[in-house]
């Protein structure tokens, strides 16, 4: 430890500065990894760059919020790991080991999990498509599938009779009123022809006989607790009507989407806010690369459209945000959305992905090059690509952190922009402009910090025929750090599931 308080006194890494920051909350673990520069040389030296590098612990630590908070209210609960968020195998193990769920959405996310040491019991199948193959390797492990439409009711009734195998099965509903409002969603059957249409089509002598329905489930497009909680309600009371009918309906899924905070203060991201819409109003965005307005626009004169990224600060997350769904009062009948799901004796479920994977990632990426374009700017090229560290969002909106592997001696503030290995213009890895103390040198490194949700993988491609990331498994150690406590996660071994017939 004396050694890396030294390294530290050095000054060998240092978090970049934007004209307006937005410094990320980081874990002691990041910081240990950053002081040991001989440890990310020889990881990359190894394994390429950029590489992931997944913490288990913080993940197990995310779950606990979760369950401390159901617990609290005496519910009967289930929490699913939403695996499309990142692909490393071994969070899916980590989930298992935790005691949670996952939540599969494709037939290689559910054949992997299952193989990893999944079963009926805690894997879920809720792809947006569901083909045969799907539907069997399911039915096959008695895997619940949330249908999506009536096709899919058809596609499972007669894989279903092929394997001679009823099929557990849950409902996606959509087009809660809200306020006077129908929340639309492309996804799920209608809220107010769920009821009639289960009733008069599945169960035992109708069409779809070998559907068993145990539980219903929604997912909001929004950040809303208040929508949740209202749709909520109104599952609870389908889930009350179609008991009465005899269908043993047993959980409410409300799906993922639920917050997390990225960042260490809210004057930040006020402040990021309202500089970045002064400098599109103004016309004088040196903010940005090439004055991306990252969703505001400028339009006769007028300031138009909203930031296009993720709420990166929110008082309101994870395990504040489930207690203020179920703290929420239903005014018919007077009792909060915990109590409704406890007279009535429902299993609420969550399918959580970024927020069960706070502080989880990081992202490390060697420098190649660096260059001045024709505006006179710092262009820092490093060996990864925009794929690599993307979601839906405009932009990834924390600071980074830059690893040199020689002291700063003497600081000369120099604004850089990183740029990625695409043949296309637009691969900025970040638009934000990015002051660092000194120019980065050939073979320094530059660290995404809390990348695991989403960013690493969700849009990853092999374009130009790149090698896809590493990612690795780092289970943290009290001892100094070994480049043996690093698990490539392309050697965790797959076990062969055998079929149920």
């Amino acid at each position: 430890m004396e050694e890396s308080l030294k390294l530290k006194k050095k000054k060998m890494y240092y978090k970049g500065k934007p004209k307006y920051q937005l410094t990320p909350k980081t874990s002691d673990w990041m910081h240990e990894i950053f002081i040991d520069t001989g440890l990310i040389n020889g990881l990359i030296e190894r394994y390429g760059s950029p590489i992931n590098i997944h913490h288990l612990p913080s993940f197990n630590q995310n779950c606990e919020i979760y369950k401390q908070v159901f617990n609290s209210y005496g519910l009967k609960y289930r929490i699913f790991y939403a695996r499309k968020a990142n692909k490393s195998k071994g969070l899916v193990k980590q989930a298992f080991a935790s005691g949670i769920g996952v939540d599969t959405a494709s037939f290689k996310e559910l054949e992997q999990s299952l193989a990893l040491g999944g079963n009926s019991e805690n894997l879920v199948l809720t792809a947006a498509i569901k083909t045969e193959a799907q539907i069997k390797l399911a039915i096959e492990h008695g895997v619940p599938i949330i249908l999506d439409n009536e096709d899919e009711c058809r596609l499972t009734q007669t894989v279903a009779t092929k394997l001679n195998k009823k099929a557990k099965v849950g409902f996606r509903i959509s087009g809660f009123e809200v306020d006077g409002e129908k929340l639309y969603s492309r996804f799920g059957f209608d809220v107010e022809d769920v009821e009639d249409f289960i009733g008069s089509y599945v169960g035992e002598g109708k069409t779809f006989d070998l559907l068993e329905v145990t539980g219903l489930h929604f997912h909001l497009d929004s950040y809303s607790t208040h929508q949740r909680s209202v749709s909520l309600i109104a599952s609870i009371k389908i889930v009350s009507t179609l008991k009465e009918k005899g269908y043993p309906i047993s959980f409410i899924d409300i799906g993922g989407g639920i917050l997390m905070n990225y960042l260490e203060e809210e004057k930040e991201w006020t402040n990021f806010n309202e500089k970045l819409k002064d400098a599109v109003l103004n016309q004088n965005n040196d903010i940005t690369f090439n004055d991306n307005g990252l969703g505001f626009r400028l339009e006769d004169g007028k300031l138009n459209g909203k930031l296009n990224t993720y709420p990166y600060f929110n008082k309101i997350n994870k395990g504040s945000f489930i207690k203020e769904v179920l703290d929420f009062m239903d005014e018919a009948s007077g009792l909060s959305v915990a109590s409704l799901l406890l007279k009535n004796n429902i299993e609420i479920r969550i399918e959580p992905g970024r927020s069960l994977l706070d502080q989880v990632g990081i992202t490390v990426a060697k420098v190649i090059h660096r260059k001045k374009d024709a505006k006179g700017q710092w262009l820092v090229g490093l060996e990864m690509n925009m794929s690599q560290m993307m979601s839906s969002s405009a932009d990834f909106l924390l600071d980074p952190y830059m690893l040199y592997n020689s002291e700063v001696e003497n600081d000369k503030d120099v604004d850089v922009f990183f740029t990625g290995a695409y043949c296309l213009e637009r691969d900025v890895l970040l638009k934000r402009k990015i002051t660092l103390p000194k120019l980065p040198e050939i073979g320094d490194y530059v660290a995404f910090v809390n990348t695991a949700g989403y960013m690493m993988h969700f849009f990853e491609t092999e374009a130009h025929l790149f090698e896809l990331s590493t990612n690795l498994i780092f289970t943290g150690s009290n001892e100094k750090l070994s480049f043996f406590q690093f698990i490539d996660d392309n050697k965790i071994v797959l076990e062969k599931h055998n079929e149920m017939h």
